[in-house]
């Protein structure tokens, strides 16, 4: 393997070609310098051909239903010279001829999630601050031509990207002396596309490899804590957490205000019945009249109560929680309130509300303000589709953060039933699943189990009805067959 290696870090040369094609010859041989089993070799082609005149050259791995030379077609993995001086380009790209043989490789959404995983891993831990990797949102659209501000951002490879630019669909060319990158780049980029072939690592290999596939795949469900969330909260008072069923935004939220708050705060369950009067206030009847008539007077809702005891605790910060905010029509429900909440106010902002309310220290007042240490913190399921969605008004005032599940808690609370549920789902949802429904993964609480240990009956009696929900309300199309067949293994445990 230290071959391949050598040959992406050297320069063009008379004999780069051949030096190449024996480089990747030995990867696929499963011996000592392999890396892959020796029926990989079944499954690719290897062409690196000698250019001469204005051609560019390339080494590369292609479906082995290619012809020997000339064009071919389908997904290629391919090393590409630097114009002058540096390390080659790695690259993952399409044959001019089309997608081939690979059409259903290339058009599954998690194909184009994994390679554009591996570029935000690669410039996130090796970029410093510059981007060295990129990657296309869908490689199959090969008529489309590479971004202008990626030819620039890679001059020291614009032959390649003029002649090839529609069709390279995610690349990383690391600047000389950076060679740990260029490590990284090369074996996820390799090791994605020999996946996609079906060919299997040397037991050697398998740890190293496992190492940078759960890396890259960690930033499609990057992990989120408390303090982050805090932090959040100090610098824009605006927040709200979302994500699927079952990632413990309330949990996590609950654990906040009574951990950074100090119990300083409180929650309020919207739902589709919550309205303008119950939250920010209104009139209800007066139970003192008694039996000579009906009399409506001014009460304050949650909002006001929560900006009194905020006022009444300042300077120290109060927490107000909005569990399941989506629930209910937001805009309806906050009305003028909405003014209130801008976390870059140059100046104090009052409203006018439309009676006098009595507030906490007895004087009546029909003004509003939100005073600088009321932090508001709503939770949000992405995957309750049924209610109002957020307007551009409202999400421009709150910072978004997202909850994803996490595979470290199921190993820490879960079985290794439990854990291999966990990982066949996420899988699935990661290769299949449109943006949209990713975004609908069950939480690790459907994988955690109780103190019985049951394992079968917790994913049963939980997970099944959630997903045979998902599968009655059309979430997940494209890959229901797919869902039902992951029911159906878990039934027969």
């Amino acid at each position: 393997m230290s071959a391949l290696f050598d040959v992406a870090t050297s320069e063009w040369s008379d004999d780069w070609h051949e030096r190449a094609a024996t480089a990747l010859e030995q990867v696929l041989s499963g011996g000592s310098s392999g890396r892959y089993d020796s029926q990989s070799r079944r499954s690719v082609e290897v062409r690196a051909p000698k250019m001469t005149g204005d051609g560019v050259p390339f080494a590369a791995l292609i479906h082995p239903e290619n012809p020997t030379s000339g064009q071919y077609a389908g997904l290629s993995f391919v090393l590409f010279p630097a114009d002058e001086s540096g390390p080659c380009m790695v690259s993952l790209v399409v044959g001019t001829l089309g997608l081939g043989a690979d059409a259903q490789v290339l058009g599954r959404p998690g194909h184009a999630r994994r390679a554009q995983a591996i570029a935000r891993w690669l410039n996130a831990r090796f970029g410093s601050g510059t981007q060295i990797a990129w990657a296309k949102s869908d490689p199959t659209s090969i008529d489309r031509p590479i971004p202008d501000v990626i030819r620039k951002e890679f001059r020291s490879h614009s032959k390649s990207l003029n002649r090839y630019g529609s069709v390279i669909y995610a690349l990383c060319a690391p600047p000389p002396g950076n060679a740990e990158a260029l490590s990284a780049a090369l074996w996820a980029f390799l090791d994605l596309a020999m996946d996609e072939r079906g060919a299997r690592l040397l037991k050697a290999h398998e740890k190293g490899a496992t190492d940078i596939k759960g890396e890259y795949l960690n930033g499609l469900t990057p992990n989120l804590d408390e303090d982050e969330v805090a932090r959040l909260l100090v610098s824009r008072r605006y927040v709200v957490i979302e994500g699927p069923p079952g990632t413990g935004k309330t949990r996590l939220a609950d654990n906040l205000l009574h951990t950074q708050y100090n119990g300083r705060g409180m929650t309020v369950q919207f739902h589709p019945g919550t309205t303008y009067e119950s939250f920010v206030g209104g009139l209800v009847p007066d139970p003192d009249q008694g039996v000579t008539g009906l009399r409506f007077v001014p009460q304050p809702g949650h909002l006001m109560s929560a900006v009194d005891e905020a006022i009444a605790c300042h300077p120290e910060p109060y927490l107000l929680h909005l569990d399941e905010i989506n629930r209910a029509d937001l805009a309806k429900v906050l009305g003028e309130a909405i003014y209130l909440l801008e976390p870059q106010a140059e100046r104090p902002r009052t409203v006018r509300l439309p009676h006098r309310f009595r507030r906490r220290d007895g004087r009546p007042s029909d003004q509003l303000t939100v005073p600088d240490n009321l932090h508001i913190l709503g939770t949000m399921n992405s995957a309750d589709r049924s209610i109002a969605i957020l307007d551009v008004a409202i999400r421009r005032r709150f910072g978004f953060l997202k909850l994803w599940p996490q595979r470290r808690i199921v190993e820490a609370g879960g079985t290794a039933l439990t854990l291999a549920a966990f990982d066949r789902l996420a899988d699935m949802f990661i290769d299949w699943a449109g943006d949209d429904t990713f975004a609908l993964m069950p939480g690790h609480s459907y994988f955690l189990v109780g103190p019985n240990d049951d394992s079968v009956g917790s994913l049963q009696q939980n997970l099944v009805p959630l997903l045979e929900e998902y599968l009655a309300q059309g979430y997940v199309p494209g890959f229901a067959e797919h869902v039902r067949a992951y029911i159906q293994w878990i039934e027969s445990l």
